[in-house]
């Protein structure tokens, strides 16, 4: 079947498989880390009182079923080693039914995890994991030609990542349309890296070359998804190489690896064949009639679903990150759309104090990555995803991204609670529960070279005053 089978993407199906596999793999491990502070049974936004209020068509989860820590733990864990025997190749000798079904499982069981995640896992890149991991479903086992239907769906989730991205950002800050975001993002970003401060610190006129670049890379070069060989191939390198340029510049959990992923799909066998010393085998079987027939079925859905995100590109009210129906397939994509100037950070207190008086020693809670101490250096942590780091930044742009957990994460830290202190990198206090605890606003910008040179410090830092959630 020639116009089913893409045999020249065999190796190009290969490396998409053991990639997706590493980004699964994080993704369980992080849920195993983080959930009991986050959303177990006594955290900052329990599951249980979640899937009370919200019913099973909503938010389809093995969890609407049964709740407990030690379910979700192991839940989290099977994901965790099914990931990692997917990447070690495991499911690729299996018959094609077996191989779908080994496909399968890791994606019901994150889509689980995602549609009770709550805030904590309101990101795009939860979505666009979920979606991937469903159209990796079809992609069949090593001894059949991957189906040429499905790595067109795949390059239809990129153009979307790309084209999406782009277009909200043309519509939304003029700072895009005027090449100047780039002056203030580097800084102001949710989780800045080793190397933001150096990025921030590049010349203006570079600052204007790279988001005029973003704008070619978004707005052009996803069309180029679509055109012949080796085109198709040229787009799939330059998406890869610009993503790199963000995983060098910022932390974003996995939203760029996982796009990369996608990208490798779009490269043909000849880059992967000259890169990787593997080999097609001799013949690749024929594809049952069966899985013939539900790929068209596979692909017929898509074309249906699709109506809801072109619809939202083409719309002047583009949103960005949002699923249309439960299964979170075919989503609409996004990011910074508006870009802040100004960097707030909220900054966690406490005392021993009983009676805090103006002479009150208070010392701060350290995060694993979000800024705090200005002479410690941003982290690298992407391609993890530190959750309670990220909606930290989110609190410090407005006090209603902070509900309802930021006050549970106060009384927390009161309780010393185990779960949640587990998250901090720093607990000034490890022995006794402090007395009192108290949030700040700062602002907070890099140093300048000068600055840096004198005092050896990233940041500087501003009281604005108390903060309020």
């Amino acid at each position: 079947m020639d116009w089913f089978a893409a045999e020249g993407y065999w190796l190009s199906r290969l490396v998409f498989q053991r990639a997706l596999a590493v980004v699964y793999l994080l993704a369980f491990l992080g849920a195993v880390r983080q959930f009991r502070a986050l959303i177990g049974e006594h955290g900052l936004t329990p599951v249980p009182r979640y899937v009370a209020r919200v019913p099973f068509r909503r938010a389809p989860s093995l969890f609407q079923w049964h709740y407990s820590d030690r379910f979700f733990a192991a839940v989290a864990w099977l994901g965790a080693a099914w990931s990692a025997a997917l990447l070690l190749g495991l499911a690729d000798g299996l018959p094609v039914w077996a191989n779908l079904l080994a496909w399968l499982v890791p994606w019901a069981l994150y889509l689980s995890i995602v549609q009770v995640g709550q805030v904590w896992y309101g990101f795009g890149w939860e979505s666009l994991l979920c979606e991937v991991g469903f159209l990796a479903v079809f992609l069949g086992p090593a001894d059949v030609a991957p189906p040429l239907l499905v790595l067109v769906a795949l390059w239809w989730v990129l153009f979307r990542l790309e084209f999406g991205a782009g277009l909200i950002k043309l519509r939304g800050d003029r700072c895009w349309r005027d090449l100047t975001c780039l002056y203030y993002h580097h800084e102001t970003q949710p989780l800045p890296n080793p190397l933001s401060w150096w990025f921030h610190r590049l010349p203006r006129w570079a600052h204007r070359a790279e988001a005029a670049a973003n704008h070619v890379t978004q707005l052009v070069v996803p069309f180029l998804l679509f055109a012949p060989q080796p085109v198709r191939t040229v787009a799939a390198v330059i998406v890869i190489v610009t993503q790199g340029w963000l995983v060098l510049s910022g932390n974003f959990a996995w939203l760029n690896v996982l796009t990369m992923v996608v990208a490798t799909t779009a490269a043909g066998g000849g880059l992967w064949g000259a890169l990787l010393p593997v080999g097609p085998p001799a013949g690749l079987d024929d594809p049952p009639a069966w899985y013939v027939v539900a790929v068209v079925a596979l692909a017929a859905v898509l074309v249906v679903l699709s109506y809801w995100p072109v619809r939202n590109m083409l719309s002047r009210g583009q949103v960005m990150n949002t699923s249309f129906n439960p299964l979170l397939l075919v989503n609409t994509y996004g990011a910074f759309g508006s870009i802040t100037r100004v960097r707030r950070e909220v900054v966690i207190e406490g005392t021993s104090d009983p009676e805090p008086g103006p002479d009150t020693v208070w010392r701060e809670y350290g995060f694993r990555a979000k800024p705090g101490d200005v002479r410690r250096r941003p982290p690298q942590v992407a391609p993890y995803h530190l959750r309670l780091d990220w909606l930290m930044w989110f609190a410090a742009i407005a006090p209603a991204y902070a509900q309802p957990w930021f006050p549970a994460l106060l009384a927390k830290l009161r309780d010393n609670d185990p779960d949640v202190v587990a998250l901090l990198r720093h607990n000034p206090f490890p022995h006794l529960p402090p007395a009192h605890v108290r949030a700040r606003l700062y602002r907070y910008r890099f140093t300048d070279r000068r600055e840096r040179r004198d005092t050896g410090a990233w940041w500087q830092r501003t009281l604005i005053g108390d903060y309020r959630a």
